[in-house]
């Protein structure tokens, strides 16, 4: 019986740590303004312009060009048809400066969606601030409603569930809207 309790207890400190989204479903997504890049050219972002076209799928991550977020940003832009058909939008948000999202957008989204700068207001409101490194954003990723509410929030550092899991989202949302 204590084997297992402290077999229990090991397991636990030995996973790799979840990262927790703090802005719940049903939760006023803050609104920003911030600049980025689509296509390697500038993208003016407020999100409350981006939610009267339809729901928002916001997706922070750590690094640009870093193996993970790299790879997240090829992913979402496989599925960018898969999205649009379903009416939102990816944005893709970080820390980086504009020409590292500008090559970025390009490179690794391959001209998909657009990718902008994280203030660390907006990292600290939606609070996905990375506990390693607080100057950076965590792996965090929101469908947000075009009401403003968060339908979805979804945080692991692992970034293979993100795309499959905001899109499940945004198609259950516009199933409702019929």
């Amino acid at each position: 019986m204590r084997f297992a309790a402290f077999a229990s207890a090991l397991a636990l400190m030995l996973a790799p740590a979840a990262v927790s989204a703090a802005l719940p479903v049903g939760a006023k997504a803050p609104d920003f303004t911030t600049k980025g890049a689509l296509a390697g050219k500038p993208f003016n972002l407020h999100l409350a312009e981006q939610l009267k076209r339809g729901p928002v799928v916001l997706y922070f991550f750590p690094k640009a060009f870093t193996q993970g977020c790299t790879l997240e940003a090829h992913a979402f832009s496989e599925a960018s048809a898969d999205f649009q058909k379903a009416g939102a939008r990816v944005i893709g948000l970080s820390a980086d400066d504009y020409p590292t999202l500008a090559k970025f957008s390009v490179e690794a989204c391959r001209n998909a969606f657009p990718v902008a700068t994280a203030s660390p207001a907006t990292i600290k409101a939606y609070d996905v601030v990375l506990a390693q490194k607080p100057e950076l954003a965590n792996r965090t990723s929101y469908v947000i409603a075009p009401d403003g509410k968060i339908l979805y929030a979804h945080s692991a550092m692992d970034w293979k569930d993100h795309v499959k899991n905001t899109l499940a989202a945004v198609q259950a949302w516009k199933a409702k809207q019929r």
